[in-house]
């Protein structure tokens, strides 16, 4: 379909109108019963289920109807939170659709959400042979995303519309940032020190966010975050983060109290950078994952967030323990 049909064209213009649509006061046994009456030409991925008025009302993945008992009712074991893609979409959003859900096939409804057809992924290209093989529809999830991504950038307005409003957060990071220097401008009248080192403070904590950004994003390809394995993620990135940021903080402190031969403000300088960078780690990894969970693109939200925040934490750290350490 990415290749016969536009990518702005009518998503009916590509959908199966030959799909298998069974009746919700139906039972397994007298469902199969009419699919084999039938015998539908196109393959089934869904079976979708109706009202008594042709309504959409829950959609039974192929397994579950097969392996259950002939009497159970179709009502019992279909899942009624069914994702339908509207008849007035074009291509593109329903590429969209897939790129979110991750559902091998949608129908789509009408306005009264009676089902005129169905979308599956055979029809976004030619070059998927088995859908049973979880590693060649990811590929496949991934190269409709590079078509949606071409899409979204056709034109210079399309690509600032997707992507200045996520500048908004660096832009309100610096404004912040600004009004932070403000707030701690008696410690950085008193050392000097402190804004000289402000540069490598948060550049180190930029570029560690921006690297767990990109790690997170090329972990997310292909799966679907989940708190329980988020949580681990995030354990893990803090270790690193504060194994970076240690390791960074003490070469900047030694350079810094050879250079200076302050103490204090060596240890402060370490301690922010150390903090700031385990801080960047974290929020880097978080970010795209959150993101994702929101139905959001982290290719193009995520750095921009990230490092706002990353630089937001970075100051508060640096400069509570300069006030701290040097009164």
């Amino acid at each position: 379909m990415l290749k016969s049909t536009g990518l702005h064209d009518s998503v009916e213009d590509g959908m199966h109108r030959d799909y298998t649509r069974l009746r919700v006061d139906q039972t397994v046994g007298e469902a199969l019963a009419a699919v084999h009456a039938e015998k539908p030409q196109s393959r089934i991925i869904y079976f979708y289920v109706v009202d008594a008025d042709g309504r959409l009302a829950g959609v039974i993945p192929t397994r579950r109807l097969l392996l259950s008992d002939a009497a159970t009712r179709l009502a019992d074991i279909m899942v009624e939170n069914v994702i339908a893609i509207p008849r007035a979409a074009t291509v593109l959003e329903a590429c969209e659709f897939f790129l979110m859900h991750r559902l091998l096939a949608f129908p789509v409804v009408d306005a009264d959400r009676r089902i005129v057809g169905v979308v599956d992924i055979d029809l976004y290209t030619d070059e998927l042979a088995e859908l049973d093989r979880s590693a060649r529809q990811e590929d496949v999830f991934q190269m409709i995303g590079v078509h949606v991504a071409e899409a979204q950038q056709a034109s210079a307005a399309a690509a600032f519309a997707g992507r200045f409003p996520w500048l908004l957060a660096n832009i309100g990071g610096g404004i912040l940032a600004a009004l932070l220097s403000k707030l701690f401008e008696a410690q950085l009248q008193q050392t000097v020190a402190l804004a000289l080192f402000m540069p490598v403070v948060l550049a180190l904590a930029e570029s560690v966010s921006i690297q767990s950004v990109t790690l997170a994003i090329a972990m997310l390809h292909g799966q679907t975050p989940r708190w329980a394995s988020l949580a681990t993620k995030l354990r893990r990135e803090l270790a690193t983060g504060v194994l970076l940021g240690g390791a960074c903080g003490a070469l900047v402190a030694v350079v810094a109290l050879v250079w200076l031969g302050q103490p204090r403000f060596a240890l402060a300088l370490m301690g922010g950078i150390a903090g700031g960078v385990a801080c960047a780690a974290t929020i880097g990894l978080a970010m795209p994952n959150l993101l994702r969970m929101a139905r959001r693109d982290p290719q193009v939200a995520a750095g921009p967030i990230a490092l706002a925040i990353a630089d937001m934490a970075t100051l508060l750290i640096y400069f509570n323990l300069a006030r701290w350490l040097l009164g």
